[in-house]
């Protein structure tokens, strides 16, 4: 039994970070009247968390090679149980944001690292074994997320929603110091700090412009010099990349046209997937006036789907072409997400659930396939940071996506408070279908660049010409 622990401790680990991005979604509407903030408030409390997860996984990974998984995985469980602490004492929107932010930092060390430690202690059979159960409990995070959270804040206050990370973080500690060994460390491995920089306000800052933008209309001098700021940080992101001597994010990896396709499906599918939750669960318990844990459960079918359909064909899937597993499937997706725009002023929670369930299998048949198919059209050296890409393109694609569907939802329907349930439904109907047309959209690129890959594969050598 003492062979499966570091297991627990990896999983428990990456349990405890996935479900905070989705923990938060039934409990918004309690914030939002607790500390008196409004939509683009609640945004941040989101997107907070996504951001620093997406800036900061591949830098970790980098800096988890230079002074060991171990120290870094114990230094990330520490940091997110101190920002989980000062979250659930948060007095203002202000503080809550910053600690969410905080958080995230400490989701990054960990979730950067589990992997490494799982491959670095197991071997043979019982890696698969134990990479299967870190992927088992990876999907099932978004569930449990939206079903706990509706739970603790029903019977106790939002609050519990972070204080429950406290015994969870003490006992993965403890358990950490014990199963993991001492991590390998690669003392020449160089940080790409700058890069880090650039790519971390490139994000931040085009997010806080749509944002603001939706709060203070697309005319805002701020929010526009903000979005052009975030545009030129992300250009000098690429410059430092391509000079840099070890590149956080190697630009060749990008003229992959497999891997390219893979990050826009993995950007693609937190955004149409997961993007307009926060919508979802502010018309189930402001203008149905459900419980949390009601609107918790209503949101449930499309986990238990997409689990389900990654369970039983997760393993065929291998065997079918990309561009059918991750371009369709996106697809499927967002058709799933533009089912969610027959909801009207009459609709029950049961209008979520023809959509939701199209939704969760598509996110069945992408999700799997994403992050195997993402490196293997990489070389073995390249695989950890092809990984460590796509999930900052997934945690991207979620920040942004939030941050855009608020604002559409904003110009359509005006501020989420006062509103009435007309306007408030109109707003939703617009921001589901931006989710499902990015959806579509992102499954034909990828489908059109998997083809366009397999045509180059097939394609037969050319002849030597002969000589003389």
């Amino acid at each position: 039994m003492r062979k499966w622990l570091p297991l627990f401790a990896a999983c428990l680990g990456t349990l405890m970070l996935l479900i905070d991005v989705t923990i938060v979604n039934v409990a918004l509407p309690d914030i939002a009247v607790d500390l008196g903030t409004g939509l683009s408030g609640l945004q941040w409390v989101v997107d907070g968390y996504a951001l620093a997860l997406a800036a900061l996984l591949l830098i970790f990974g980098s800096l988890a090679d230079r002074i060991g998984a171990k120290p870094m995985y114990l230094t990330g469980l520490v940091l997110f149980a101190a920002a989980s602490l000062a979250c659930g004492v948060a007095q203002t929107s202000d503080i809550l944001v910053a600690s969410r932010a905080a958080q995230g930092i400490g989701g990054a060390a960990m979730f950067a690292t589990t992997l490494s430690l799982l491959h670095a202690t197991y071997t043979g059979r019982d890696r698969g074994v134990a990479f299967g159960a870190w992927g088992a409990v990876a999907g099932a995070a978004a569930g449990i997320g939206v079903v706990l959270g509706g739970v603790l804040t029903d019977l106790l206050s939002w609050r519990w929603i972070f204080f429950v990370n406290l015994p969870i973080a003490a006992v993965t500690i403890a358990l950490s110091l014990i199963a993991f060994g001492p991590s390998p460390r690669r003392t020449d491995r160089k940080l790409d700090l700058p890069g880090m920089l650039a790519f971390a306000v490139a994000a931040t800052a085009v997010t806080y412009g749509i944002i603001r933008a939706g709060e203070h209309g697309w005319g805002d001098g701020l929010a526009l010099s903000t979005i052009v700021g975030g545009v030129l940080a992300l250009i000098t992101f690429g410059v430092i990349e391509s000079r840099s001597a070890a590149p956080m994010l190697p630009l060749q990896l990008l003229r992959n046209t497999g891997f390219s396709a893979t990050l826009i499906a993995a950007a693609g599918l937190s955004f149409a997937a997961f993007a307009s939750n926060p919508l979802v669960s502010l018309w189930l318990q402001q203008q149905l006036h459900l419980s949390a844990l009601h609107a918790g459960l209503s949101m449930l079918p499309m986990a238990v789907t997409a689990f389900v359909v990654s369970g039983a064909f997760g393993s065929r899937l291998h065997d079918v072409s990309p561009r059918w597993s991750i371009g369709a499937g996106l697809v499927l997706l967002g058709a799933g997400s533009g089912l969610l725009t027959i909801i009207d002023t009459g609709s029950s929670w049961l209008a979520l659930l023809p959509g939701f369930v199209v939704i969760g299998a598509g996110v069945g048949m992408v999700a799997p396939a994403l992050t195997a198919v993402g490196m293997a059209a990489v070389p073995p050296q390249q695989s950890g940071t092809a990984a460590g890409a796509i999930n900052t393109a997934r945690q991207l694609g979620l920040a942004l996506g939030v941050a855009l569907l608020g604002t559409v939802f904003r110009s359509a329907a005006g501020d989420a408070h006062s509103m009435s349930l007309s306007h408030f439904v109109t707003g939703l109907d617009t921001a589901v279908g931006v989710a499902a047309a990015v959806g579509i959209l992102c499954g034909l690129a990828a489908f059109g660049l998997f083809r366009a890959q397999e045509r180059v594969a097939a394609a037969p050598e050319p002849l030597p010409v002969p000589v003389g």
